[in-house]
C-alpha cells in the first residue's frame, strides 16, 4: 500500500484555484522532488499531504497509523533566547537523551547537542531542524525548500545527507525545491508541478520533456550532469562555504 495516496486533488483559496487534479502516490522509501515555478502550488500540495489544508475536491490518504516527519522552509527563533540544541529537540515531545543523540547522528550533526541554536551556522540550523523531524523515526519525510538560504555547496551536501537518511531508516521523502540542478539528481522521481503534474518521472526523463523545458528552459540539463559529477564530492555544511560545485558552476 502507498503511504500517501493523492486522488484528482484541487484545492482553491476563494475564485483562484491553485491546484486542480493532481494525482500521486509516495510509495515506501522513495525519494520524490516536486519542482515547479513560484505559485505553482508546491508548499500548497505539500500542505494538504500533511493534512493541513483541506482539499476542494479529490481526496488524500494516507497509510493507517503513517509518521510523518516535517522540514519547514524556515523557523525563526528569538535569538537572545537561550536554548541548547537539546533543549529544542526536546520542546513538544518527550525523548530521552539518546534519542536526540541518534537524531543528530542520522542529520550529519552528532557533535551539537549543547551547542546554543543561537550559535549555530545557517547549515546547521537546516540540520538540526531535520534531526527534530527525524526523533518521530517518519515512515514520511516532508521537506518544504529546508535549504533556502544556504549556498551551492551547503544545499547539495544537505541533500546528500538526505539520501543517506532514506538509506539508513528507509523512511520515503518528499522534497519541494527551486534548486533543481542540485536536488533532482538526489531523486527517484521528480514531479513537475504548475497547478497540475505537467509531467513525471526520472530527473533525466523530466529533464529533457518538453513540459518542464517550457517552464525551466534547457540549462538545467548541463547543471544537473555537474551536480551528478560532484555529487559523491560534496563536504559537510558545518561551515556553509562555498565548494567546487559552486566554483565550477561559475565556470
Amino acid at each position: 500500500m502507498s503511504l500517501i495516496s493523492v486522488q484528482d486533488l484541487s484545492v482553491a483559496y476563494g475564485a483562484s484555484t491553485v491546484l486542480r487534479g493532481v494525482r500521486l502516490n509516495v510509495e515506501p522509501a522513495e525519494i520524490v522532488t516536486i519542482v515547479g515555478p513560484n505559485g505553482s502550488g508546491k508548499t500548497t500540495l505539500l500542505r494538504a499531504m500533511i493534512g493541513a489544508i483541506a482539499p476542494s475536491k479529490g481526496s488524500i490518504v494516507r497509510r493507517h497509523g503513517l509518521r510523518i516527519g516535517y522540514v519547514p522552509q524556515k523557523l525563526h527563533i528569538d535569538k537572545t533566547l537561550p536554548i541548547t540544541v537539546e533543549r529544542f529537540l526536546r520542546l513538544t515531545d518527550k525523548i530521552a537523551k539518546a534519542e536526540c543523540i541518534q537524531a543528530l547522528k542520522q542529520a550529519g550533526v552528532p557533535n551539537l547537542l549543547n551547542r546554543q541554536m543561537s550559535q549555530l551556522s545557517g547549515g546547521q540550523f537546516q540540520r538540526v531542524l531535520l534531526a527534530r523531524a527525524l526523533t518521530g523515526r517518519p515512515d514520511v519525510l516532508l521537506l518544504d525548500e529546508a535549504t533556502q538560504g544556504l549556498d551551492q555547496s551547503g544545499s547539495a551536501a544537505f541533500y546528500k545527507q538526505i539520501e543517506a537518511v532514506r538509506n539508513t531508516t528507509g523512511c520515503a521523502v518528499v522534497m519541494i525545491s527551486h534548486e533543481l540542478h542540485v536536488v533532482m539528481s538526489a531523486s527517484d522521481r521528480v514531479i513537475c508541478l504548475n497547478g497540475h503534474i505537467c509531467c513525471e518521472g526520472t530527473p533525466a526523463m523530466v529533464a529533457s520533456a518538453p513540459e518542464y523545458r517550457a517552464l525551466f528552459g534547457s540549462g538545467t540539463a548541463g547543471a544537473l550532469a555537474l551536480y551528478q559529477h560532484n555529487h559523491d564530492h560534496s563536504h559537510d555544511d558545518e561551515h556553509d562555504h562555498s565548494g567546487p560545485i559552486e566554483r565550477e558552476a561559475a565556470e
